[in-house]
């Protein structure tokens, strides 16, 4: 199959069937030094139109390897910003197929000036309407800030995904350390979905039918599933929320965003009742198929865990998806790399929940302790509901810590201070008591409480102080 057909097969595989109208067909590269015109070849290494997906509307930019490596030049980066202007004035979402050399070293500044205007549109559309990368073949050196710029980036098996070539390090060779393959870009939070190309289309269809168009239209569909359905394995799974995802969401699906970075922080889009929600949850163990435990994190806050969690919901603020947290975090990650990095990552994470208005659920499973609590979608930060199981905790220490500092005693004196601790102090009925937590439901029922929560604050309505944007 030849690289054209492939760019064309590819479109053709994403849409309902029928339904490609492509623009901009004729447009050919105006640049003729050093001999690059491709001639007779139209489309300047770039398909580009509209389509289906479920009869939702979407465009689509689809490169072509076949045209000079389907480099980027002046006419095809033009083809792009029409494309991304058309969809701006449309309000629908804008996918792209990558598989390109790079820039169009023939076309010098020209080239430069091409890549500024994608990153440009790319840039105004962040926040209005969806955004989607499939990054197949090759992606390298500035064309590497395309994915990068989108809400969402899946990547193929076998493609390449690079700003310097893996051969570019000193002391390094591609097949020592492959910096630009898929498991790694997924290992360190670039790529949110690995697969086949078959898969890949498959998980956009998906997250299509998930996203809203644009920033002003609602993330709905019907749902079949039984709203009161009952979680009977929610509380096997208090450590690994994605294992829990797989009862609580509509008919057990998700999408999973960056699945192999920061495994301690999950994050996912699924419906709940037939409304697109976001989860953003702590995630100290990871069970396998089997339901046996396979990893263990810790309850910890990290600097990559934070940062992942703060884009999931400034995300979902942007396109007005509710935020549900499950929260089980005792604390920071404690090391010497964490301590230069996680309170700013903790910051950024505290500045996403606090400015987003959309509706914000917490449910606390386990533990909430110390300031992860307050940072982990509280009440203090604008949490409309707070839920907790009834085994759950929330308190500054473990009475076992907190007992010897209170206590200057023998051991049965500290032991019997630690138990009034937790009892007072930690208990989840004295948080109730205070107000921090609304109610205490039972794991296999939290599907519904969630759905009658998300459905309850449908109609919120919410304003933040005048200003041009956080500065955090």
């Amino acid at each position: 199959m030849s690289s054209t057909s492939k760019a064309r097969q590819r479109i053709h595989s994403l849409l309902d069937a029928n339904s490609f109208v492509e623009i901009g067909a004729l447009v050919k590269a105006r640049a003729t030094d050093f001999n690059t015109a491709p001639a007779g070849e139209p489309s300047d290494g770039v398909i580009t139109g509209y389509g289906l997906i479920d009869g939702k509307l979407v465009y689509v930019y689809s490169q072509d390897a076949g045209v000079l490596g389907g480099s980027i030049g002046e006419m095809h980066a033009k083809k792009i910003v029409g494309l991304y202007r058309m969809a701006m004035r449309t309000g629908a979402p804008v996918i792209g197929m990558i598989d390109s050399a790079g820039i169009r070293l023939q076309e010098g500044a020209d080239a430069l000036d091409a890549f500024g205007l994608i990153y440009a549109e790319q840039a105004k559309a962040s926040g209005v309407i969806p955004q989607i990368s499939a990054v197949f073949g090759t992606c390298g050196g500035g064309l590497a800030l395309f994915p990068a710029m989108t809400d969402f980036v899946l990547m193929e098996n076998d493609a390449k995904l690079f700003v310097n070539s893996p051969n570019a390090f000193a002391g390094n060779r591609e097949d020592l350390d492959d910096t630009a393959s898929a498991a790694s870009k997924a290992a360190a939070g670039d790529v949110d979905f690995v697969g086949s190309q078959d898969e890949i289309m498959g998980q956009i269809r998906c997250l299509i039918g998930m996203l809203p168009s644009n920033n002003e239209d609602e993330a709905a569909a019907d749902s079949a599933d039984d709203l009161n359905r009952v979680c009977a394995s929610a509380a096997s799974f208090v450590e690994d929320p994605r294992a829990a995802m797989f009862e609580i969401a509509d008919n057990g699906i998700f999408f999973e965003m960056k699945k192999d970075y920061a495994k301690e922080m999950f994050t996912a889009l699924a419906f709940l009742g037939g409304t697109t929600v976001g989860f953003v949850a702590n995630r100290s163990a990871a069970f396998d198929e089997k339901g046996e435990k396979a990893e263990e994190f810790g309850p910890a806050l990290t600097t990559a865990g934070c940062a992942k969690a703060a884009a999931m919901v400034r995300f979902c603020d942007a396109f007005e998806i509710p935020v549900i947290s499950l929260t089980n975090a005792s604390g920071f990650a404690v090391s010497k790399e964490e301590e230069g990095t996680v309170a700013a990552a903790g910051a950024g994470l505290v500045a996403a929940f606090a400015g987003a208005t959309v509706p914000k659920i917490n449910v606390v499973t386990r533990r909430a302790g110390g300031s992860a609590y307050a940072v982990m979608n509280s009440k203090a930060l604008g949490a409309d509901l707070t839920l907790a199981y009834p085994d759950a905790s929330i308190g500054i220490l473990e009475g076992k810590y907190a007992a010897p500092v209170l206590c200057d005693g023998t051991a049965e004196e500290i032991a019997e201070t630690a138990k009034a601790y937790d009892a007072m102090q930690n208990s989840i009925e004295y948080a109730a008591a205070r107000g921090y937590v609304d109610q205490i439901v039972d794991p296999s029922e939290i599907r519904k409480y969630l759905i009658g929560a998300v459905e309850v604050l449908f109609s919120k309505r919410e304003a933040l102080p005048s200003r041009k944007h956080a500065s955090i």
